[in-house]
This record gives C-alpha cells, sequence and structure tokens, in this order.
C-alpha cells in the first residue's frame, strides 16, 4: 500500500473522530445544555502583556511597555546615535555595566531608533541571563517586536524563552507570543512551542496556551503558512487543557478539528486525554467508539487509553468501571496508574471490593501466564506501601484470604520490605506467620536475615526468635548470618539470659556453629551484671555439652567470683583447672598438657586465692607458674596479702590448722613478708 494511500486512510479516520465528537456534542448539548453552560469554565484569560514588568519579576502595577524616556522624544544626530551605540557596546563587552547599557538603549529608544541589529541582539540576550535582569529583556523583545520585528533574530528570542523557562514564568512567555501574533512576526512554531507548552505544564498553566494554539492554527490555514502548523506535541498539549484541566466537550471537538484540518495524525496520548473525558462524563459507548478508531489507525497497545479512562472514572467514584477496565486490559499499568486505583478504593473504604478484583484479575493472570512483576496483584499492594498504606496492604491480603483467594510470595513481599524499612517488626513477624501456614510458599533467607536483623535493632526480641524458629524449620537454610545478629544484638542489649535461652535451643542444630566463645559471651555478661549462680550454671551446661572452657572462661568468672567476693568458688575452680594443665599421654608414648596456663590466668588465681586465704592452692598456682616458666610478680599478692590478712596470727593459726599454717609460712617465705 502507497504511502499516500495510508495518509488518506488516517486522514480519513480522523475526520470520522472529529465527526463522532460533533455527533456527541449535539447529542450532549440537547441533554446538558445548562450542565455545560455552568460547569464549563471559559479558557482563562492571557495574562496581560504588562504583568510581567514589576521590580521583582511580576507586577500588578502596569508598566508602559516602551522603555522610559528620561526626556520627550527628539531626533538624534548620527553623532549622537553613534556615541550611544558605542556606550551600549561598551557596557555590555567590557565593563558589563547592565545599568549603563540599559540607559543607553532607553536613550535610543526615547527618540524612536534602535540600535544596529547585532548590538540589539547582545542586549536582549545579555538580559535574558539573570531572572533579575528579565522584565527588561521582555519589555526590549517587546518593543523590537512593536517597532521593527525583523531587528529580532530568533536565536535571541529563543534564548528569552528558554530564560523564563528557567524562570517559571509562563505569563511574559505568553504574553510574548501574544505580542508576535498581533504585529504579524510570525516565527516558526517548532522554534518556540515546545518551550511553551513545557513552560506551561510545569507550572499548571496549559489552559491560557489553548489560545495560543488555536491563534496558530489560524495564522497556518489563513496565511497558508505551513510552518506555523502546530506538531503532533502541541495538539495533545491543547487537548490536555480542554478534557483534564476544562473537562470541556466543545473544546476537545475544536481541537479535534483543527487537528484534522492540519493534518496532524493522533497517538496514543491523543485518545488517552479523550479516553479520560468520556470517562469522567461517563460517556462508555463514545469510548467503544475511540477504541474502534485506535485499531484502525493501528495501535496495539491501548494502555494510556485505559490508564486515562481509570482516572477519569476514579474522579467520579465509579470504581465498578474502574474494575471493569483492569480485568478487560489487564495491561501492565504505571505506579501512577496503580496508585490512583489504591487511593479510589481506600478512600471510599472498598476493601473488600479491592480484594474481589485482584482475585478476579489473578484467575485470568494465570491463564495468560503473566508475571507475578507485572500482575494486578503486586500493582495494588506496591501502590498501597508507596503511599505509605502498609497496613491496608495487609488487610487486603487478609481479606483475599478470607474469600478463598490464592496469594502469591510476591504479593507478600513489598508490604514485608515495607515493615522491614519502618521496623514494624512485630507486623512483619505476623505476616511471616500467615506466608509459612501458606502450603509452597518459602521466603528466601536474605529476607528473614534483613527482618531479624531489624527486629534486634527495634530491641523486639520476641519477632527475633520467632523468626528464626521459622528458619529452622525450613530445609537447607543457612542460619549462620542471623544467629550471629541475634546473639551479637543481646550481647550489646546486655540480655544474657536470653542469650543462654536461645543458644540453649539452637546448639544441637547442625547448622548453627556454636563455638565455646558464644558460652563465654554469656558467662562474662553474666558475671558483669553480678548474676555469679547464672554464670555458673551456664559454665556447667557449657561443660555439659562438651564445649572446652579457656582462658577467657576461667577469667570471666575468677574477675565475677573476686567482685562478689566468692573466693571458696574460685579455689573450686583452680581445683578443676589444675587438672587440665597436667600433663597426659595421648597413648603415641608423648606426654600432653591439655590446657596451658598464661600470665594473666595466674595472676588472676594467686590474687583471688590469696584475698581469700587459700594459701596452699596459691603455692600450687606459684609452683605451676614455675613448671611452665611464667614471670609472676610478687610486689602484687603481698599487697593483697596485707590488705586483707595484715592481722593474721601464727601461734593462734598453728593451735587451729597446722596445714594451714606451713602453707601460710610458704608463702610469706615465697613472698618475701617476715615472719
Amino acid at each position: 500500500m502507497s504511502e499516500n494511500v495510508v495518509w488518506s486512510l488516517k486522514q480519513t479516520r480522523l475526520r470520522s473522530l472529529a465527526s463522532m465528537l460533533r455527533k456527541t456534542l449535539t447529542s450532549i448539548r440537547q441533554q446538558r445544555r445548562q450542565h455545560f453552560s455552568s460547569s464549563s469554565p471559559p479558557p482563562q484569560e492571557t495574562p496581560s502583556l504588562y504583568s510581567f514588568l514589576k521590580p521583582s519579576l511580576f507586577s500588578n502595577k502596569p508598566i508602559s511597555l516602551t522603555p522610559s524616556p528620561p526626556q520627550p522624544s527628539k531626533t538624534l544626530t548620527p553623532d549622537q546615535k553613534s556615541s550611544l551605540e558605542s556606550t551600549l557596546h561598551h557596557s555590555l563587552t567590557i565593563t558589563h555595566d547592565t545599568d549603563e547599557a540599559w540607559k543607553a538603549f532607553r536613550s535610543l529608544t526615547a527618540a524612536s531608533s534602535l540600535p544596529e541589529k547585532p548590538l540589539l541582539n547582545s542586549l536582549i540576550t545579555h538580559l535574558s541571563e539573570s531572572n533579575t535582569r528579565l522584565k527588561r529583556a521582555f519589555a526590549s523583545a517587546a518593543y523590537v517586536i512593536e517597532k521593527d520585528p525583523t531587528f529580532l533574530e530568533p536565536d535571541t528570542l529563543l534564548t528569552l524563552f528558554r530564560s523564563m523557562k528557567l524562570a517559571k514564568a509562563p505569563s511574559p512567555a505568553l504574553a510574548l507570543v501574544k505580542c508576535m501574533f498581533k504585529n504579524r512576526f510570525f516565527v516558526p512554531f517548532h522554534l518556540w512551542g515546545s518551550l511553551i507548552i513545557d513552560t506551561c505544564r510545569e507550572t499548571g498553566t496549559l489552559v491560557p496556551f489553548l489560545k495560543l494554539f488555536n491563534e496558530s492554527c489560524r495564522v497556518a490555514i489563513d496565511e497558508k503558512l505551513d510552518y506555523m502548523k502546530p506538531n503532533l506535541e502541541a495538539c495533545n498539549a491543547a487537548l490536555e487543557a480542554c478534557c483534564l484541566h476544562l473537562e470541556s466537550l466543545p473544546d476537545a471537538e475544536s481541537v479535534i478539528e483543527l487537528m484534522s484540518v492540519i493534518g496532524v495524525n493522533p497517538d496514543e496520548s491523543t485518545f488517552g486525554f479523550l479516553g479520560y473525558l468520556y470517562a469522567r462524563k461517563g460517556l462508555k459507548e463514545k469510548i467503544k467508539e475511540i477504541e474502534s478508531l485506535m485499531d484502525g489507525f493501528g495501535f496495539v497497545s491501548k494502555r494510556v487509553l485505559y490508564s486515562n479512562m481509570i482516572s477519569g472514572y476514579v474522579k467520579v467514584g465509579d470504581l465498578e468501571s474502574v474494575s471493569d477496565v483492569i480485568l478487560q486490559s489487564l495491561c501492565s499499568f504505571s505506579k501512577e496508574t496503580y496508585c490512583e486505583i489504591v487511593k479510589g478504593f481506600i478512600e471510599s473504604k472498598k476493601v473488600k471490593s479491592l480484594a474481589t478484583l485482584i482475585i478476579k484479575a489473578h484467575k485470568l493472570e494465570e491463564s495468560l501466564c503473566i508475571d507475578v512483576d507485572r500482575s494486578v496483584g503486586f500493582g495494588v499492594i506496591n501502590a498501597c506501601v508507596n503511599l505509605g498504606f502498609s497496613d491496608k496492604a495487609h488487610s487486603v491480603l487478609e481479606e483475599m484470604i478470607a474469600q478463598g483467594g490464592e496469594v502469591g510470595l510476591g504479593v507478600y513481599l513489598p508490604i514485608l520490605k515495607a515493615y522491614t524499612r519502618e521496623y514494624k517488626t512485630s507486623e512483619a513477624t505476623q505476616l511471616v506467620t500467615e506466608i509459612s501456614g501458606c502450603s509452597g510458599l518459602e521466603l528466601e533467607v536474605e529476607i528473614y536475615n534483613e527482618l531479624i536483623e531489624a527486629s534486634m535493632t527495634n530491641q523486639d526480641f520476641v519477632s527475633a526468635f520467632t523468626l528464626f524458629r521459622d528458619m529452622r524449620e525450613a530445609r537447607g537454610v543457612d542460619l549462620k548470618g542471623s544467629y550471629l545478629t541475634i546473639m551479637t544484638g543481646l550481647l550489646e542489649n546486655q540480655r544474657p539470659e536470653l542469650m543462654a535461652a536461645f543458644l540453649d535451643e539452637v546448639v544441637e542444630d547442625p547448622r548453627v556453629e556454636v563455638k565455646s566463645h558464644d558460652w563465654n559471651s554469656i558467662i562474662h555478661a553474666f558475671c558483669k551484671s553480678g548474676r555469679l549462680e547464672d554464670a555458673r550454671r551456664t559454665f556447667r551446661r557449657m561443660v555439659f555439652l562438651h564445649y572446652e572452657p579457656n582462658n577467657q572462661t576461667y577469667l570471666s568468672l575468677i574477675n565475677g567470683y573476686v567482685s562478689g567476693e566468692k573466693y571458696f568458688n574460685v579455689l573450686m575452680l583452680w581445683n578443676e583447672v589444675k587438672g587440665k594443665v597436667s600433663c597426659f599421654d595421648d597413648g603415641d608414648g608423648e606426654e600432653r598438657k591439655r590446657s596451658k596456663l598464661d600470665h594473666g590466668l595466674v595472676d588472676a588465681f594467686l590474687y583471688a586465692l590469696v584475698k581469700g586465704g587459700f594459701f596452699d592452692a596459691a603455692m600450687q598456682v606459684v609452683e605451676k607458674s614455675r613448671e611452665m616458666k611464667i614471670f609472676v610478680d610478687k610486689w602484687r599478692y603481698k599487697q593483697a596479702f596485707m590488705e586483707t590478712h595484715k592481722k593474721l596470727r601464727l601461734p593462734k593459726l598453728r593451735k587451729r590448722n597446722y596445714k594451714k599454717m606451713e602453707s601460710l609460712v610458704a608463702f610469706k617465705n615465697w613472698a618475701g613478708l617476715s615472719t
């Protein structure tokens, strides 16, 4: 099929679209004449041309468009004009004195004269470079357009429009275009159209653009100037103003008619805006017609149309039609559309209806093999989370389950991640329990680790333990990371009793690497808090489960017992340790030692035993230190003896306990204390 034939077919369909709109309008006008006259506001008037000229950028005070002359108009001699132009040039290029340049320009305009074209354009470009000088740039450009527009270069005009866009100043931009039309200064539409549209859209002022669009179309048609024809972007911007802002069928019809006349073919956005307006007005038959027209134009996707229809239905509260559109299309809608859907249902307190919609959509999606992350359920739940409605999302899932619907793991995940970010660990744990109750659903270990870490940070230890138990029930799950997270968190929060209970629960799980230092951490924490009996029981449990105590274990216990003045317990501990440092035969004829004393452990035992008066045991420690060649500082133990046993008398001790007296004498001789 030739290009001419294709173009002819598209023009025919575009005329059909315009004709359809006209028929719709005729019917609507008859039924709702009063409705349109009262509810469709007229397009906003373009702001006054002079409203831009104010000290801070805008002003309500009218200011003359022509720069005010410092003196009555007069004719300049060639020398005077040359002198002013020289001043203007010097101020712009050498001194960069904007005020002096502006003064020279005003003097020229006061005599109804303009500087040379390059100099004039340099001035306007210079003034356009700063927001504070933008009002002068506008006044200068408007003056030149009225005086002699041939002096104004298109590039200069574009620079000015770009500056107005950056300044978010649609009023002067619209006013300048209006001035161009008024003075028949027809700059090609493609040079300035997009800048004006962007400026208006960013500031929410598309409605005033509608007048310029209509005027540009009129010029293009009446003057037969193709370069003044608005492009598709401009047509859609005008239609957006009609449909989304004015919600006016007559204005929309006018835009479609103009598109047909100037030969601009519609795209998905064109039909999308019409779809919004028809949904807003409840014209479902017309929606079917534009769907048919889209097929005729060869559009494969109608996602934009359906998204706009949903927006229109949500705005009028027609949630049943919203559901119909979703189930009809099963499109992968944008996040914005899903957020609109969720807000519509949640604000109307239609959680049950939302759950029903997801269940119906899921049944259709299964037959079409649609991925989870493109499903309606995922989109809705994710939108709930993004809007801060995590609890509402959970309510939707609970309602789905109550209605007998299937909930996939992918739908749960956005809520779990939200709960983790928000440290709602109790809610997250409840959700994990629900997931575990669903056959075939298993969370990845990374999710568990994140939730447990959040629980420990939140000091929600119950949730952390519950999550870890759930992890243990899953096969082949690596528990090491979460185990360390829990133990470290409990230690930092000084909860040794929970550490002991947790360790006792998991110690026989082969996936958890429990080591002696884990027991040491618990014992140390108990001793530090003065809970010596708990520390002793933990030590006994450690030995019973065949975890070998090390020097750190004994040091923690000794320091704890000394702090509590439980010296007899230190004696019992030494009796246990001294056996372990004895030599034994391992069966191959070589003698080895079970454990090795170091300086720290010798020092701790000696100090505690001397303080407790167990001199026989103290001398046993001294003998072991000699055997192992460990240096012992006697001065420390002299002080310990003098602090505790200064008044101890040998004659009295000899009568009561001869053996203890011998041990005391041996200690004093070793320590160098006089008898």
